[in-house]
């Protein structure tokens, strides 16, 4: 069955590059399935070096004009995105739900789940104050400004395609850097929806680009966001292997990491709870989003 939308140039399928939607130089494809059917649902790029490369340089000819944008007008562009996202709840959550397995109303609610980390990045987003140290000597003045670090790479997981892509990709476009991701090779839909909508609300050229690619191109991708100095900060949610593989190959260009691993969750209930209640919530923790969340309880 198609996936119907009420928009259907929300489902895009090429890769976003200084403003502009590009099949990849090689001209691979990825398949996009559903994974309740195995059905097809769409093919996205299989990109490699060449388009990461490329993203790279449309992000970092950017930065220089988007970090001296004030911070109020970045403030009313991430406002005017969160009101699209939740303008385009029911066709977002579609999306999600045809791409990553979700039920539809879990699907709704991711979609105002990522909208929220917008809002709440928009309005931060004018409060990025420094400070005034008290100085050791008389006559001195010491500040501490804030400044954007620059390009962020953010390379997010399949469970959660549209909150943990505005996890990363608000928070840097509110202090002022640009961004380079790559969304999980299973959900690259939803993110793409994401970034078209970011587009509509005014994130200039460059300053947003997203490429998608396979789970054997990955490497490749994220080899060629490491080996570029102009790759300031790697932002990535996943495996913890491959988190401390990011680790140990952004030292050498002394790359800022932010990084959420794997987890390990206990349920504990101690002698003076309400039995009922703790097994209410923890039912619903273990079984929410067929138990793929970073917070499933195991034990």
């Amino acid at each position: 069955m198609p996936l119907t939308l009420s928009r259907p140039d929300l489902q895009r399928t090429e890769n976003f590059i200084a403003g502009e939607w590009l099949r990849t130089v090689s001209g691979r494809t990825l398949d996009v399935t559903d994974p309740a059917t195995g059905a097809l649902v769409a093919q996205v790029p299989d990109s490699d070096a060449a388009d990461a490369r490329a993203a790279t340089g449309a992000a970092h000819a950017a930065f220089p004009a988007w970090r001296a944008v004030p911070a109020k007008q970045r403030a009313q562009i991430l406002k005017r995105w969160n009101d699209l996202v939740m303008a385009h709840q029911e066709d977002l959550g579609r999306l999600i739900s045809r791409e990553q397995g979700k039920p539809l109303a879990e699907g709704r609610g991711e979609v105002a789940y990522a909208a929220s980390y917008i809002e709440w990045f928009a309005e931060e987003a004018t409060r990025a104050n420094g400070e005034i140290i008290p100085a050791p000597v008389t006559g001195r003045r010491m500040l501490a400004l804030r400044e954007p670090v620059g390009v962020v790479a953010a390379i997010t997981p399949w469970n959660f395609p549209a909150a943990m892509i505005a996890r990363k990709i608000a928070p840097a476009l509110a202090a002022g850097c640009t961004v380079v991701c790559k969304p999980a090779e299973d959900t690259p839909l939803t993110s793409l929806a994401l970034v078209k909508l970011a587009q509509e609300a005014g994130v200039p050229p460059g300053v947003l680009n997203i490429v998608t690619a396979s789970r054997e191109a990955t490497p490749e991708v994220g080899g060629a966001w490491l080996d570029r100095t102009r790759v300031r900060k790697i932002s990535f949610t996943r495996s913890t292997p491959v988190g401390q593989h990011l680790a140990r190959r952004s030292a050498d260009t002394l790359k800022k990491l932010s990084l959420e691993l794997g987890g390990n969750a206990p349920f504990i209930v101690f002698d003076d709870a309400d039995i009922d209640a703790a097994v209410e919530g923890l039912m619903a923790a273990k079984f929410r989003n067929g138990g793929q969340t970073c917070v499933c309880p195991n034990r």
